[in-house]
């Protein structure tokens, strides 16, 4: 089968290493996002697909749109029995969707309907969801909307981060699109439609989204933080410095103290009052300029004001 595949992050790339180094598949193309300048250097540097791609001498496209009509004749000439992507960051027109005769298959970190869109990790830790997982779907113009093919369903561990679901759903989502192009090639599929009224959505985390608001109960700001670790973290002010926060825990006391007040700073960390009367204490945090590390050892060289 050949087999065209669309992706960007490191997410994409234990699909795309399953695809060809354990599924077997003749990977006519890749298709990733443009390179990027980063860092102080500005230097541009190449995808992590587009990395693996080029370290096998995989054919790699990277067009700055697909509604040109350059990309749907590249994608022509490649002649690809199936399109398979995943987390790819671009939105396929219909003329590219109709291109491929086994149709387009996409991998997303959630179970459809729940939690469509480009953060779906994030989300699901940040709304507290004990049990998370990968779809395969048919690809539609819509957002995260077609046919379900097949899902892999995982328990989001009590205190996992954003970047351990992470790297757990990469290897699920690469195993179930084995599964997935397995059955297609042997005719033995099934679609399921997607329940609309239970869709929810899960767009790209903000600056805003970060801040960490104190007057919600422990248990939400614990979530928060863990759903923003390691990236881009959760923020807040503690004594008038402004800290990225990247791990806490619900304290075992009530407490009178106005949300957002430091109730006590110590070797444990630092505890901070928040809702319903509950605090949290931050056991690991970075400040402006400097090293992620245990807040204790913040606090060996730093003085914090207790409020």
């Amino acid at each position: 089968m050949r087999v065209v595949f669309m992706g960007t992050p490191d997410f994409a790339v234990s699909s795309l290493a399953a695809l060809y180094e354990d599924g077997g598949y003749d990977i006519c193309g890749v298709f990733t996002r443009a390179d990027k300048a980063r860092n102080r250097g500005m230097k541009l540097s190449y995808s992590p697909v587009k990395e693996y791609a080029v370290s096998r001498d995989l054919q790699v496209y990277q067009p700055e749109s697909l509604r040109d009509g350059e990309a749907a004749q590249k994608l022509k000439d490649l002649k690809p029995d199936l399109v398979a992507v995943v987390a790819y960051g671009m939105i396929l027109p219909e003329e590219i969707l109709n291109i491929p005769p086994l149709g387009a298959i996409n991998v997303h970190a959630s179970l459809l309907p729940k939690y469509r869109g480009s953060a779906p990790i994030q989300w699901s830790i940040i709304n507290g969801e004990k049990t998370t997982g990968v779809t395969t779907m048919y690809m539609v113009p819509k957002l995260d909307s077609g046919d379900i093919i097949d899902v892999a369903e995982t328990d989001i561990g009590q205190e996992e981060t954003y970047g351990q679901l992470h790297d757990r759903l990469k290897t699920m989502g690469a195993q179930l699109l084995l599964k997935t192009l397995g059955d297609i090639k042997n005719g033995c599929i099934k679609k399921l439609p997607q329940d609309e009224s239970l869709a929810t959505y899960a767009p790209s985390i903000k600056k805003a989204d970060t801040v960490l608001d104190w007057s919600r109960p422990a248990r939400d700001i614990v979530n928060k933080v863990r759903g923003l670790n390691p990236k881009p973290g959760a923020r807040t002010v503690l004594g008038g410095t402004s800290f990225k926060i990247f791990k806490t825990k619900k304290c075992d006391i009530e407490t009178r103290a106005e949300p957002g007040k430091i109730i006590s700073a110590g070797g444990a960390g630092i505890q901070v009052a928040c809702g319903k009367g509950e605090a949290v204490l931050i056991t690991e945090l970075q400040a402006p300029g400097g090293k992620r590390m245990s807040a204790s050892d913040y606090l060996r060289g730093h003085s914090i004001e207790i409020d």
